[in-house]
């Protein structure tokens, strides 16, 4: 516990905290959950209720967890050293390494047959794909339109019936597809974070997990982190609920034994298939607090990370994503309205809540959280089993953030 009044949580901040986390647990509705908080040189962690909905092993500070859309920041970074390098440009065209993609068709509207397009104006970059712009992307405002659904038909997303195929077929059919928009014009969500993935592969001539491993997990000494768990460790791994949202009857989505992460992914997919811990996500977090620097090494250039931290969208772009937040408030239970968006994570433009403007990160379907807060040098992290078919782990995110916000104690 930390001591009052020394710039990081006060004893009954952390205490409330925890009281509300521990309320959502009692409630039946969240089997168990791990929070990890830091601020300075102090971290504070806590781990309630059980792996399982009906009992069994507690939930400790090394459960390993799916990530979901919290691989995003983390699997940006493997892009961004690219760039550091000068192995990537922002404003390189990416058919070299990524031909599939090459002569685009876009749709000349977007709930239009497919077969109904024009030529794209100029070809993707590497830009177009860090910043969520490419032209391809999760629409929830245009779910049952022939590009949506042929992009779950083919495998194209995680999560779904249908298994995404190995790196290469998964090109050839997402290089099949129109594109709903221009390139560069209209921030969508998802689809660009995994092809990513695919391109870095291609221009390291190293698997995604790889090279991600090599220059950022070993180095942050994020050991539990990876797009598969050994069996070694799979009882480390809860099962992953997405409860009925009619009945709220528990329905295991993914168990760990057998599971989607119990052997390692055809597709590697920097959007959402990463595994995690706490201890491991509060190490990249804090790596990008402290400017890209981890004990004295560096992972990204302190330029890479105000690239990644801060926001990337043009108003034009920005209504777009902000709509889509507000008009989706009863699906997503209020998560994703930060205003803006820089490299993989979303950044508060805005006072929309608790958190102030700086503050970087995001959430996962999962039911996790991951955000830092450079004007606090705050860093928290809440980790469920608890997917959002239903509202209990949303709900659950927005407290922890509402009471760490007001557990901070002022800097003497």
């Amino acid at each position: 516990m930390g001591q009052q009044g020394n710039g990081g949580f006060s004893d009954t901040g952390l205490s409330r905290v925890r009281d509300v986390l521990a309320g959502h647990v009692d409630s039946g509705k969240i089997p168990g959950l791990v929070a990890l908080v830091s601020r300075g040189g102090q971290t504070h962690v806590e781990a309630l209720g059980t792996m399982r909905h009906d009992g069994g092993a507690a939930m400790s500070r090394d459960t390993i967890f799916r990530m979901a859309s919290t691989s995003k920041p983390v699997a940006m970074a493997a892009a961004m050293i690219l760039l550091d390098e000068c192995r990537l440009r922002l404003d390189d065209v990416v058919d070299p390494w990524l031909p599939e993609l090459a002569d685009r068709k876009v749709l000349k509207r977007i709930d239009g047959p497919l077969e109904d397009t024009v030529p794209a104006r100029r070809p993707i970059t590497v830009r177009d794909l860090v910043t969520s712009t490419f032209g391809l992307g999760m629409d929830l405002t245009a779910l049952g339109t022939p590009i949506m659904n042929a992009i779950f038909e083919q495998g194209l997303t995680p999560n779904l019936p249908t298994p995404m195929p190995e790196p290469d077929e998964w090109m050839r059919r997402l290089g099949a597809l129109p594109l709903m928009h221009q390139p560069g014009e209209h921030w969508q969500y998802h689809l660009s974070n995994d092809l990513l993935g695919v391109l870095v592969a291609r221009v390291t001539g190293q698997s995604f997990e790889s090279f991600l491993r090599e220059r950022v997990f070993d180095p942050l000494g994020m050991k539990d982190t990876g797009f598969h768990v050994p069996e070694s460790k799979l009882h480390r791994l809860p099962p992953a609920y997405a409860p009925d949202p009619r009945s709220g009857e528990f329905v295991v989505w993914d168990e760990a034994e057998g599971g989607r992460h119990s052997s390692a992914p055809a597709f590697q997919g920097g959007g959402g298939g990463l595994v995690s811990t706490v201890d491991d996500y509060h190490s990249y977090f804090r790596m990008l607090l402290n400017h890209g620097v981890h004990d004295g090494e560096r992972i990204l250039s302190r330029a890479a990370v105000e690239l990644m931290t801060t926001n990337r969208l043009t108003p034009e772009q920005n209504a777009a994503r902000n709509t889509m937040a507000t008009n989706n408030v009863h699906l997503s239970f209020g998560q994703g309205q930060h205003g803006g968006w820089g490299m993989g994570m979303g950044v508060r433009t805005y006072r929309a809540d608790y958190a102030p403007v700086g503050q970087f990160g995001w959430d996962g379907g999962s039911g996790t959280s991951t955000y830092a807060d450079p004007e606090n040098q705050l860093v928290g992290i809440l980790l469920t089993q608890v997917g959002m078919s239903v509202p209990s782990s949303a709900h659950a995110i927005h407290d922890f953030w509402t009471t760490v916000y007001q557990a901070l104690s002022p800097a003497e």
